[in-house]
């Protein structure tokens, strides 16, 4: 089969989350169809996770190419750029705080940024509760989706923008992520202000990370008056289990906890302790480095689809980044087949670059050490999506 034009070719992404709806987004300002299809029953079904910061030289060109940037500017925190290192009694060790004009890194809510996408592209793009199963039809297309509720539809490009556990990636790519030995523990703060005021003035208006070389805690705040914090340990992908514990009892958890984090000042353990409803279990996977996989002039990925790595403030930057540059590439491309070669062979590098750079960065929050957060791969987590 010869690779249609883009304009001629029916479009499937898979994944509405930041990533996908940015390629849409842009897609459709330049007069090509697409569909995107989510698993989710609506765009209301979950919470979409905690905050992140979109950076000048990543997620904000996304922003510019997708006719987003002013309206981004008018839903961020740049306040939430503040960051203050501790130590486990408490103590300030590292303080950061923002020039009044500072934009380079503002924080957002992924669930407003997830909005400010969705509203942007044309009614009925999205297709809820479609679950992907499986991709079949020739490498040269076209492409069949199957879908878990035993629809199927025919496509000529599928777009996996479907995150971690990527159902679009076995279809280039062998790979699967793999757990780095990190986990994060989230626990939700609500009405900071009246409910826990302490907690309020020790995180202040962006971030918070404490840590003692074995053990650490990030803490950030949240518009809407919330905090989520991350308690962050070396331990086995199953230690909850493993305790005899399910992570629906909080207070077992919480027992365990403070038997971890018992060298830490008590105003520090009410991060463990205050903590509204139940914890959130997050233990943290990556794709292998370098993540690569030959061509293929039907399906491709961006995001974590593509290059799962540490939650270290890149990975929704990057997403969108892919996505603009992809959908880029099909505005200006003869053939899909084009487009694809000409995306991922900036894609690719600049992704292992990145990975390289972050592998095994998990650790770095784990250590006692102030980090250096104006170096451009910070190790400052970003709010971790809904899984």
């Amino acid at each position: 089969m010869n690779s249609p034009e883009p304009a001629r070719a029916r479009i499937s992404i898979i994944g509405a989350g930041p990533g996908g709806l940015t390629c849409a987004r842009i897609l459709q300002q330049r007069g090509i169809a697409v569909t995107v299809y989510d698993r989710d029953p609506s765009a209301e079904a979950r919470n979409q996770g905690g905050t992140l910061d979109l950076h000048a030289d990543n997620g904000q060109i996304a922003l510019r190419e997708a006719g987003l940037l002013d309206e981004f500017f008018t839903l961020a925190r740049p306040e939430g750029q503040e960051m203050r290192q501790m130590d486990p009694s408490g103590t300030i060790t590292s303080h950061q705080v923002p020039e009044a004009d500072e934009l380079f890194k503002p924080e957002i809510d992924r669930g407003k940024l997830r909005s400010l996408l969705l509203d942007s592209v044309q009614p009925g793009t999205v297709h809820w509760g479609r679950a992907l199963d499986t991709i079949s039809g020739p490498a040269d297309g076209p492409r069949r989706l199957h879908f878990a509720d035993g629809t199927s539809i025919e496509t000529d490009l599928v777009i996996g923008a479907d995150g971690a556990s990527s159902r679009v990636r076995p279809a280039v790519s062998p790979a699967v992520p793999q757990y780095t030995g990190v986990s994060f523990l989230e626990a939700w703060f609500t009405d900071i202000e009246n409910r826990h005021p302490d907690i309020a003035e020790l995180v202040g208006q962006g971030s918070a990370h404490a840590a003692d070389g074995e053990r650490g805690l990030f803490a950030q705040r949240n518009s809407g008056n919330h905090i989520r914090v991350y308690i962050i340990q070396r331990v086995p992908v199953d230690w909850i289990s493993a305790g005899g514990l399910t992570v629906e009892d909080t207070d077992g958890i919480r027992a365990l906890l403070l038997s971890e984090y018992a060298s830490w000042s008590p105003r520090m353990r009410q991060m463990i302790t205050e903590n509204d409803g139940p914890y959130v279990d997050r233990p943290i996977f990556a794709l292998p480095v370098p993540h690569i996989w030959e061509h293929n002039p039907t399906v491709t990925l961006l995001g974590d689809a593509a290059h799962l790595m540490p939650p270290l403030g890149v990975g929704v930057n990057l997403a969108m980044l892919d996505a603009s540059e992809l959908a880029l590439a099909l505005a200006n491309a003869a053939t899909v087949d084009d487009a694809i070669r000409t995306y991922e062979k900036t894609m690719l590098p600049r992704s292992t670059e990145t990975a390289k750079a972050l592998e095994g960065g998990a650790e770095h929050l784990l250590s006692a050490d102030v980090p250096d957060f104006g170096s451009d791969n910070d190790a400052q987590p970003e709010g971790l999506g809904s899984q």
